[in-house]
């Protein structure tokens, strides 16, 4: 039996995208044992998959030196380490847990100089558009030989009942973004509610995200928050299983992708958020500045300021809800 251990301690819509790798190695290794390795804080990113058979945590309070008795205690254990973060701490630790005989490791390249033409000169020589979702897979596939391809497959955790029932016949919102040059304007996410006055709607964010509140302000009856109100795992089985789904670039619009989750993916100034599987409508407007940003962090320097998000007006994203929510 295989023993393959991914490393990927975050961020959260890396771990996402990382975990479109889970099926096809299964589909080719039915039997192999999949461990992962994942910081603490993002553990119900992973937790609870029956496509990973054990989840080893890192506590990042634990340090440097944490991570390194870690990897003492695991090595030998894997006959295969596939590096899908690829910084100086998962190189130690992958180094440290490689013994010289028959594991071997795979690592995922982060294309350093491509980034560097891109965000430093605007010189944009990786795919258009960038789906991440694949660029984890290749390495693996290449590596292994395997002929499967990633595909849409159904989030491990479905949400609680109480939160199906609020679910049916709701559009799920997701206004948060981790960087803020990212986030689609908060005004055309309350114009949306506006101008879709038989719509449902039901929103999801983080603990710190107040101001989801105004959104369930511009009409309780139709409009429910559940922000900071669900753990990271139920708000990744809510965005899997909604009916219809929108949001920018952020960890929830990867869950609801790979879920094949119907909806649309609002995309600005990043450059590796594309969708993969199909089921995501981008919107998009073509700017010569795009993309400008690994992750949303930045300024913009457009004379409208982030404008390649504000010009996503509310009525095109209207007109998608309205042709599946009917």
């Amino acid at each position: 039996m295989k023993k393959l251990l991914i490393i990927r301690f975050s961020s959260f819509g890396d771990i996402i995208h990382t975990k479109a790798v889970l099926k096809p190695l299964k589909q080719h290794w039915p039997n192999c044992h999949i461990s992962w390795l994942v910081r603490k804080d993002l553990e119900g990113t992973v937790r609870d998959d029956e496509l990973i058979d054990e989840v080893i945590v890192f506590d990042r309070s634990e340090g440097l030196l944490g991570l390194l008795k870690l990897g003492f205690r695991l090595r030998g254990k894997f006959d295969i380490v596939y590096d899908a973060h690829n910084n100086t701490r998962s190189s130690l630790f992958r180094w440290i847990t490689l013994p010289f005989t028959s594991t071997f490791s795979i690592v995922r390249s982060k294309e350093r100089w491509k980034r560097f033409l891109l965000f430093k000169l605007g010189i944009n020589k990786f795919p258009k558009p960038y789906k991440a979702m694949e660029s984890y897979w290749e390495p693996l596939k290449n590596a292994i030989g395997i002929t499967q391809e990633i595909s849409p497959r159904k989030w491990p955790k479905k949400p609680s009942l109480e939160n199906q029932e609020l679910l049916k016949g709701r559009v799920v919102l997701v206004p948060a973004t981790a960087w803020p040059m990212k986030m689609w304007p908060l005004d055309h996410f309350k114009k949306l509610i506006q101008i879709l006055p038989h719509q449902k709607f039901l929103v999801l964010g983080g603990p710190d995200d107040d101001f989801c509140q105004e959104l369930e302000g511009l009409d309780p009856r139709r409009v429910v928050n559940l922000a900071g109100k669900l753990s990271l795992a139920e708000s990744c089985a809510v965005a899997a299983m909604s009916p219809f789904i929108v949001t920018a670039d952020t960890g929830l619009q990867q869950v609801a992708d790979l879920s094949g989750a119907p909806g649309v993916s609002l995309m600005g100034p990043t450059a590796f958020g594309f969708t993969s599987m199909g089921s995501l409508k981008t919107l998009e407007v073509d700017l010569p500045c795009r993309p400008c940003s690994k992750d949303g962090r930045g300024s913009c320097q457009r004379e409208i300021y982030q404008e390649c998000m504000v010009k996503v007006s509310p009525e095109s994203v209207a007109r998608e809800i309205e042709m599946v929510m009917k």
